[in-house]
């Protein structure tokens, strides 16, 4: 044990037991942070407008406050811009966290001085707790990796601006900064390829212990970093290599080509961050779900997926969700967000404590025939018939094909890149399609009645996905290939790269 892990092994204990504490209370803590914030926000123009004086219940929230998306708020932001105090959170915020929406351009996610130190704090929280329930502390006595946004930020209205992940660089303690790679000069650079390498000759020689980022551009990393040293797998690189951080997108998809690369499995420890706030992380080894964070300055709740959009939508604070359900995840919190539809879909595995999986994106789904389906669903479906065949799955998207160009009914198209396209493609798609068809009851009752044919799988060329990422302006940091649309945006692109015969 070093000297650094030895130090703060009693620090990691005491955060472990402070987490159970909260999974145990996680009711009295919602109730606390509901009276906690209307208490702060009750002087601010959304709070006097809303009635926040009279709110004492999560119903009596729900009865002032509408579910609002980023359109939607879009004007108090733009009241902040223009130097406007105590709008939605007493002040100014601190940082805007920039992020890219579908409608609305680039979103300004308002970070205030209560809200920010609970980014980094919830991320170090983690890993001590994760120190405490393995014994692993080796990693906090050599070099980690942050594969980040830019920390170089902008001025947006008086406020410093950029990617929530750019921003967290700013929270990193001194004691940590030692440890840190890659260095703050290459870490602003904006062009991911040049990043990359520049990350690569930064941390070849070093003794990288943990390694965090997005599983797909840490996928890049690893191979940039075989291709250079000519040797077979990362651990032979880094022999005390131990521990992965990765949030944002389902690992399990891209498990076994990491591991494949790594040379052995490694050790995980998985998160769920948000601009808006760090929802969710791993506090278990092994683990079923994540650990909602219920004492981070976030109020819950929860609408029913069918429900959304509807005029009067059921919503739920956390003592009534139920295990299995569909939900879609609306905050309030402690940098002005009030009933803001996150645009996440998760399912609680657990209730006691409550655990939760992220199941999918609100806009990104299939339903072009009523059927409904959601990123679990497909992953579900593929990832064990992939695992059955022994072959790794690159990155994948399915779009619907309402109107095929060889006649006939309509299908769900996949665009896979497989590391090794399966010996018998038609077969493997038969299997995909009858796990489909448990995953989904309305798919099979189309399926069934002939209103669609099975699914039909087209492999494309290596690399297609980071080429079309490129194409869009979203190749690194945090920038994660949908896997559902209901549209064919980016089925379109990718027919150009589909292999042929």
């Amino acid at each position: 044990m070093g000297f650094r892990s030895a130090v703060i092994r009693p620090l990691a204990w005491a955060v472990a037991r402070r987490i159970e504490r909260m999974a145990a209370n996680a009711l009295a803590d919602q109730e606390k942070i509901l009276r906690q914030l209307m208490q702060r926000g009750r002087h601010t123009a959304f709070g006097r407008e809303h009635g926040f004086a009279s709110v004492r219940t999560p119903q009596d929230l729900f009865r002032a406050v509408p579910v609002r998306d980023y359109e939607a708020l879009k004007p108090y932001i733009e009241r902040i811009k223009a130097g406007e105090k105590d709008v939605l959170w007493p002040g100014r915020p601190r940082y805007f966290a920039k992020t890219s929406g579908t409608t609305s351009g680039v979103k300004y996610i308002p970070m205030s001085r209560e809200s920010t130190p609970l980014h980094f704090g919830t991320a170090r929280d983690a890993l001590f707790n994760y120190y405490a329930r393995t014994g692993n502390g080796r990693w906090l006595d050599g070099k980690m990796i942050f594969l980040s946004g830019s920390p170089a930020l902008d001025d947006v209205g008086g406020i410093p601006t950029g990617r929530l992940s750019g921003i967290s660089n700013h929270l990193v303690p001194a004691w940590l900064r030692t440890n840190q790679l890659p260095s703050w000069s290459t870490n602003c650079i904006e062009d991911w390829e040049e990043k990359l390498e520049r990350i690569v000759d930064e941390t070849l020689h070093a003794d990288m212990r943990l390694i965090s980022g997005i599983p797909p551009w840490v996928q890049m990393y690893y191979e940039r970093l075989l291709a250079r040293s000519g040797k077979t797998t990362v651990c032979e690189i880094f022999p005390n290599y131990s521990v992965f951080v990765y949030g944002g997108v389902n690992f399990e998809p891209y498990r076994s080509k990491l591991e494949a690369l790594v040379g052995q499995p490694i050790d995980s420890v998985e998160t769920y961050p948000a601009s808006e706030g760090f929802i969710a992380f791993q506090d278990a080894f092994p683990h079923q779900g994540l650990l909602l964070n219920t004492d981070a300055g976030m109020f819950f709740e929860f609408i029913p997926t069918q429900e959304v959009g509807s005029t009067h939508p059921k919503r739920l604070w956390l003592r009534e969700v139920e295990v299995g359900v569909n939900y879609a995840v609306v905050l309030h919190t402690n940098a002005g967000l009030w009933g803001y539809d996150l645009g996440d879909t998760v399912q609680f595995v657990s209730t006691r404590p409550y655990r939760l999986v992220v199941s999918g994106r609100v806009k990104h789904f299939i339903s072009a025939f009523g059927e409904h389906v959601i990123g679990k669903e497909v992953e579900e479906a593929l990832l064990p018939v992939a695992r059955q065949a022994g072959v790794s799955i690159v990155e994948f998207t399915v779009a619907p094909q309402v109107t095929p160009p060889e006649g006939g009914a309509p299908y769900h198209e996949w665009f896979i890149e497989f590391d090794c396209i399966p010996a018998d493609l038609a077969a493997f798609a038969l299997a995909v399609d009858a796990r489909m068809r448990k995953q989904n009851i309305y798919y099979d009752d189309l399926v069934r009645g002939g209103i669609l044919r099975p699914l039909v799988i087209r492999p494309v060329q290596r690399d297609a996905f980071r080429t079309y990422m490129k194409t869009q302006g979203k190749l690194g940091g945090q920038n994660k290939t949908p896997r559902l649309a209901n549209n064919r945006t980016i089925a379109a692109a990718l027919e150009a790269f589909v292999l042929k015969g």
